[in-house]
């Protein structure tokens, strides 16, 4: 038994709204084996994991799992169960998981969820080797330690405290939250709204306030320039200026790296030439440069500032432990790093004490070694300062900070431009003024660390996290720009292209995804299918972005899931057979399944429009799944009596259909007309019924995102399929007749546009036709039978990539179900589709129309830019009467729309009868 591939699906998927893992798990010699075949297996796996008792296992109670191991049951299901165990001693608990078997007997698809997928993948790595071992009669032994690795993974790939606050506070908002990277980089929001955060530093944070805070000196400078309260000092490059500066400022000094952080090397309460030589050789172990200055006498605090405004502030203690008058300093040391709020590094509220050379040069000062026994209730120091990182606590003091006190630290964050700061502060009592000598700021941190806020060993925690977040986006912000999910087995790519461009004339920049790229207010930035979650996420992160439209196909969503989580608008333009066979998808139902999906995830109080007229999608509004939500339901037909639509809109719902020559909103009983159909240009005078169809949701999507009538009609008129939906129902004028192009590759489009056809005769008809390879052959057939009775002949060319099939197998297929249905049609095959146009062409009767379904669109292009073909608006009812009409949109505009509105009825509006 092994594991073949592990993918993760990051966001909403066909099993799940949470990540998941799915694995192509081989039984190998496991296949077809049940669990009641192995003798003491059953016991042996309860008695190593007695946790498994409690699984219900789709028996609805606990011990399911037990009967289904009793009876008998497939070892992928038992791995399963036994990955989902492991999570919760990993520290990862869940408890989705799910079997399923595909078309290899010896191939299962495991998916779990997890909430970290390198611990998931170790885990589900775990549970496959204990299972064998098992299966073979032996012990495994490697448990514990596999748990203990899961949980050291867990620790080195988790965000950072820091990190973590804020992704919750995040959360608790419902602004949506993208980790970019192992660290602790993530994406707050999406595009124009997008910041990003690493640690406490943001998007919005100063490079130069980061760089001053940085520079002790400099801070020091420019604080006491503001007269803000701040130490004597300078800075040594060497030991005699370290010296000569203890002498200029008297007193005790303390010494630190010139850009350091975390405490390092930090030496105070210095007050000899000798001592302030040894702490300089530590701090330039650190930084060529260190700073000298006064030292403060008091208590150490740590205030944070963000946007300005005083959040929290802790009293820090210094890493140490309390005699009990046995244990050595060792043994106490040990009993406290016990505490399970400590761990190695930032992953527990507080840190291990470390023993090392700097704790026994600190423990030497008090006059103590490790293996001394400390006195009862001695404090031992075992740091000089404070910080958590080093093994320190703290004590929330936010409600005792004095007024002067939080004007002065806002005033030090102002000063250096920092808006998320942290003020660390030496003064008897924070509770009191600061003293006119010996106390103030003694410095200032970008990137403050605020898990000692969040996790106060003492007192009230602060939701530090929250104030970051309510800094960086305003009340009743959530951080997301509206998004629009397109999906269907046809027209979604020219409903995309369509609706973006109806939101870019209202002035948006839209960051669009379709089959053929990626689109930032109009400009490609990517080629090639970009539909699914990568391309998605890649829009929301565009800072330009200020709506997206995303076309969100099958693929995509089966082998990766979407990537957003809640859309504002969904469209589901069609469900029809085609896919079958590939990824695990058996039935159109399997299709339906997957997207659905998409309109499951329109967030409450978003809307979900679907096409009336195919009856799978109109059924989605009857769906458990999409009413679980309180959502408004938008449809669409081509038909205006259309049982579904009459329904919706005599209960006072909304609906889109063409009426009068008009398309229409129906609100309730009030029809509006919003744009009229013949200076459309994509619908061919009306013809192509498939693009009124897609109109139609456009209009309806539009609405929903707030687009006016006007700018709808506009945006339609204005919309050349030849420029903005190039290979999409594209027709030109060529040599003696006309061109058709269009992506067509299965049943439902090529009988579309063979139906569009039926209009236009009197003429020859060709037809260049090809289908993928890696469709059913029932389908192919399919697609074919709605093609052949539309062309006089057919020129059957092949893809170029033959996905599975041998070279010419395809091309047969088509020329033998062509002459069964369709003896009479001329049939002959020309395998490279540019060959295949060129030849169609060159053969053109006067008037001839050749349709051609291409594979490769810059290859068909190419062969139109050469032979000059002329594009063709609203040319089919011309074609019609034998003539060639309207090359480009009315120059009318908006003066013929007023006119035909006030053709339409009184106010624009007309009662719905």
């Amino acid at each position: 038994m092994r594991i073949r591939s592990i993918r993760s699906l990051e966001g909403p998927n066909v099993y799940l709204y949470r990540p998941v893992l799915v694995a192509e798990l081989d039984l190998e010699d496991l296949a077809g084996r049940e669990t009641r075949e192995f003798e003491g297996f059953n016991d042996r796996l309860t008695a190593l994991l007695p946790g498994l008792a409690e699984h219900v296992c789709g028996r609805g109670t606990p011990g399911g799992l037990l009967e289904r191991l009793a009876d008998g049951t497939y070892f992928g299901h038992v791995v399963e169960h036994v990955a989902l165990e492991l999570s919760d001693p990993a520290g990862v608990p869940v408890n989705f998981g799910k079997t399923r078997g595909t078309d290899d007997p010896h191939i299962y698809l495991v998916v779990l969820e997890y909430k970290s997928a390198p611990v998931m993948r170790l885990l589900l790595q775990t549970a496959v080797d204990l299972v064998a071992a098992l299966v073979r009669g032996d012990e495994f032994r490697a448990l514990d330690e596999r748990l203990a690795e899961a949980r050291r993974l867990l620790d080195r790939t988790a965000l950072g405290p820091s990190t973590s606050a804020i992704v919750q506070a995040a959360v608790a908002r419902g602004i949506p939250v993208t980790r970019l990277n192992e660290e602790s980089l993530v994406q707050l929001g999406h595009g124009t709204h997008r910041r990003l955060v690493q640690a406490t530093v943001a998007s919005t944070t100063s490079a130069v306030a980061v760089e001053i805070a940085g520079d002790k000196q400099l801070t020091r400078e420019l604080l006491g320039r503001a007269f803000v309260p701040v130490p004597a000092g300078g800075i040594a490059e060497t030991e005699d200026e370290a010296v000569r500066l203890l002498e200029e400022i008297g007193g005790k000094v303390a010494v630190k790296p010139f850009n350091g952080n975390q405490g390092r090397a930090v030496s105070l309460g210095l007050e000899t030439a000798e001592q302030v030589r040894q702490a300089f050789l530590a701090a330039s172990a650190v930084s060529p440069q260190a700073v000298v200055e006064e030292m403060f006498e008091g208590r150490d605090y740590r205030v944070i500032v963000v946007g300005g405004r005083f959040v929290a502030a802790s009293e820090r203690q210094p890493a140490s432990v309390i005699g009990d008058g046995v244990s050595t300093v060792e043994q106490l040391v040990q009993a406290a790093n016990r505490d399970p709020r400590r761990g190695d590094s930032h992953e527990k509220p507080l840190t291990r004490i470390r023993l090392d050379d700097t704790a026994r040069s600190v423990l030497a000062t008090q006059g103590f070694r490790t293996n001394d026994v400390p006195p009862q209730d001695r404090r031992v120091l075992l740091r000089g300062t404070a910080n958590l990182s080093t093994g320190g606590t703290a004590r929330d003091v936010t409600d005792a900070v004095h007024p002067d006190i939080v004007a002065i630290c806002e005033r030090a964050a102002r000063v250096l431009g920092l808006d998320i700061c942290g003020v660390d502060l030496i003064v008897p009592d924070i509770s009191r003024p600061v003293p006119k000598r010996c106390a103030g700021i003694v410095e200032v941190n970008a990137g403050p660390g605020i898990r000692m806020h969040h996790h106060p060993s003492e007192g009230c925690p602060r939701d530090v996290g929250r104030a970051i977040v309510d800094m960086l986006f305003a009340p009743g912000q959530d951080g997301r720009v509206p998004i629009a999910a397109i999906t269907g087995t046809n027209g979604k790519t020219t409903v995309a292209r369509m609706l973006a461009h109806a939101l870019a004339t209202d002035g948006q920049t839209v960051g669009l995804t379709t089959t053929d790229g990626v689109y930032v207010d109009g400009r490609p930035v990517a080629c090639g299918d970009m539909t699914g979650p990568r391309s998605a996420r890649a829009v929301l992160a565009d800072p330009a972005v200020q709506t997206a439209v995303l076309e969100t196909a099958r693929g995509g969503i089966v082998r990766s899931g979407l990537g957003y989580d809640w859309s504002d608008v969904a469209v589901v333009t069609n469900i029809q057979a085609d896919h079958i066979g590939q990824d695990g998808i058996r039935t159109v139902d399997d299709l339906v399944h997957i997207k659905s999906l998409v309109p499951e995830r329109v967030r409450e109080g978003g809307t979900i429009v679907l096409n009336a007229d195919d009856v799978r999608t109109a059924a989605l509004a009857e769906s458990e799944r999409i009413r679980r939500i309180p959502r408004n339901l938008v449809f669409y037909s081509l038909q205006p009596r259309n049982g579904t639509v009459e329904q919706h809109v005599g209960a006072g719902g909304t609906a889109y259909f063409p009426k009068n020559g008009w398309i229409v909103e129906a609100r309730g009983s009030v029809l509006q007309p919003v744009s009229r159909i013949a200076s459309i240009p994509c619908t061919l005078g009306g013809a192509a019924q498939f693009n009124l169809s897609n109109a139609l949701a456009v209009v309806a999507a539009g609405r929903a995102m707030g687009l006016a009538p006007t700018v709808l009609a506009g945006a339609l008129e204005s919309f050349v399929p030849e420029q903005q939906n190039p290979g999409r129902a594209n027709l030109y004028e060529v040599a003696q007749g006309y061109l058709l192009l269009d992506y067509g590759h299965n049943p439902a489009a090529i009988g579309a546009v063979a139906s569009m056809l039926s209009n236009w005769r009197g003429r020859r008809i060709t037809g260049v036709l090809g289908l993928p390879g890696d469709r059913l052959d029932k389908v192919a057939c399919d697609a074919v039978a709605a093609a052949a009775h539309a062309f006089d002949r057919v020129i059957v060319r092949e893809d170029h990539d033959l996905r599975g099939r041998r070279a010419g197998e395809m091309p047969e297929l088509i020329v033998r179900e062509v002459s069964k249905l369709c003896p009479e049609c001329e049939c002959t095959v020309i395998a490279d589709q540019q060959e295949a146009l060129r030849t169609a062409l060159a053969s053109m009767q006067p008037s001839e129309l050749v349709v051609m379904f291409y594979d490769d669109y810059e290859g068909v292009h190419q062969v139109v830019q050469e032979l000059g073909a002329a594009p063709l608006a609203s040319g089919l009812r011309g074609l019609q009467r034998g003539e060639v009409q309207g090359r480009a949109t009315d120059p009318r505009g908006a003066e013929r729309r007023h006119s035909e509105r006030r053709e339409f009825g009184s106010a624009g509006e007309e009662r719905f009868a």
